[in-house]
């Protein structure tokens, strides 16, 4: 069976209970639409999501071979993916779990933007939690009236966030105050920042992105997008924006009056995650059947040879292949290599020049909803986080590892193991 990636949530907390949509199964996921019509749950967007196969996966080499034999829900026991032998295999030995996780699903988690030390998570239960890393210990939670689906710093004592009750909030982290700065027509999907640009971009459903001045703070510009907003990442002054439908754009921050490029996904379904190199050349992005792609920016021929994609998080079991969903990547700002995390519950990080795979962590007891580095490189916070795969049943609880990284990690090297790469 292949599974979507919408989100189901009763009306009264938005706590997920999975209903069946259509063609596809809905679960809670970064992509989805409210319906009036099932008491205000959120469901998948189906045209988006691979068509139901049989519900026996197919073997390897099965026909048709386009198809994912399956986006299973986190397996509990099962050997790791034995199509990829990672060169180092990580313990947990250099890792600890925070103190007083979210009550119900983790949306984001992001690092302050010049110290590892405070932790900013966002989650189902409809708050915002500001860790103190090192101490392990929650300093600050703040509420939204619904799920908050995404976080970010503007400053090392200020928070952005929204969500599903549409309103974009900043917190002031030193005084405990809030302001309620603007809204949208639909949930809020991203919020980020751009230190370059001075401005916070928020992306929602309902098909579009705002720009925010973060000083006064008011909205600076409203501009319309082809889809819904699934997920965004600022590179330098550039902003690259994915939507339903596969698409990607990429527009100027300086100049928003125009899309500079517009794109269609290398990749033959839904989108789930993109994230901009650190040295601004390109982006990484993912899919919800296991795989990645490799993108650059710039357009000409020469450039455009160098793109790539590769399958992923993907396990085998009595020869039969489940495929997972890419959900989070994040990228080491000072080595630009990246780290995925699976629905397999996998973490993996890769050399994208070399391409190859340059570690995989222990198996985390769900699925991978979000990573962050820390700035500096030396920690990852890793969200495991079920994500309703397989309908609202019994899993294992919701939690952030925090683990301290090495080079050894982290730094592209010579190494044995390479990936298998199709042409983008």
């Amino acid at each position: 069976m292949v599974w979507g990636s919408g989100i189901a949530a009763d009306r009264a907390g938005f706590r997920g209970t999975a209903v069946r949509a259509g063609p596809v199964w809905a679960r809670r996921g970064p992509d989805c639409r409210v319906s009036p019509d099932l008491g205000g749950r959120v469901l998948g967007a189906g045209a988006e999501t691979p068509p139901l196969a049989s519900s026996r996966p197919l073997p390897l080499g099965g026909s048709p071979k386009t198809r994912p034999s399956a986006c299973a829900a986190p397996a509990r026991g099962i050997p790791g993916d034995s199509d990829w032998v990672p060169v180092l295999q990580m313990t947990g030995s250099n890792e600890f779990k925070l103190n007083q996780p979210p009550e119900d699903g983790i949306s984001s988690v992001k690092f302050s933007p010049n110290t590892s030390q405070f932790l900013l998570v966002s989650s189902w239960d409809t708050s915002v939690r500001l860790y103190d890393v090192p101490a392990n210990s929650m300093r600050l939670k703040y509420q939204h009236t619904g799920a908050v689906l995404d976080c970010a710093f503007y400053d090392p004592t200020h928070a952005w966030s929204g969500g599903l009750d549409h309103q974009l909030k900043m917190h002031d982290l030193n005084t405990d105050q809030e302001n309620l700065v603007g809204t949208h027509d639909a949930p809020i999907r991203c919020v980020e920042y751009c230190p370059e640009v001075n401005v916070m971009v928020t992306g929602s459903w309902d098909q579009t992105v705002k720009l925010w001045d973060p000083r006064t703070p008011c909205n600076a510009g409203t501009f319309s997008q082809p889809e819904k907003v699934y997920t965004l990442s600022v590179s330098g002054d550039r902003l690259i924006v994915g939507t339903a439908g596969r698409r990607v754009l990429v527009w100027d921050l300086r100049n928003m009056g125009y899309v500079q490029q517009r794109r269609e996904s290398s990749l033959k379904y839904q989108t789930r995650c993109i994230r901009a190199f650190p040295n601004k050349q390109g982006y990484v992005l993912s899919s919800i059947e296991g795989r990645v792609a490799v993108e650059y920016l710039d357009p000409s021929p020469e450039v455009q040879k160098k793109k790539y994609a590769f399958k992923c998080h993907r396990l085998k079991e009595n020869n039969i292949e489940q495929i997972y969903p890419v959900n989070a990547i994040s990228f080491h700002n000072i080595h630009n290599t990246f780290a995925t995390g699976g629905s397999d519950g996998f973490v993996n990080i890769w050399d994208p020049f070399n391409k190859k795979r340059l570690c995989q962590f222990h198996r985390y007891p769900t699925s991978i909803a979000s990573l962050a580095f820390s700035n500096d490189g030396t920690t990852l916070a890793i969200a495991s986080s079920y994500m309703y795969e397989m309908d609202d049943t019994e899993h294992p609880e919701d939690g952030i590892f925090i683990r301290q990284v090495t080079d050894a990690e982290t730094k592209p090297k010579v190494c044995t193991f390479q990936l298998s790469c199709e042409g983008a």
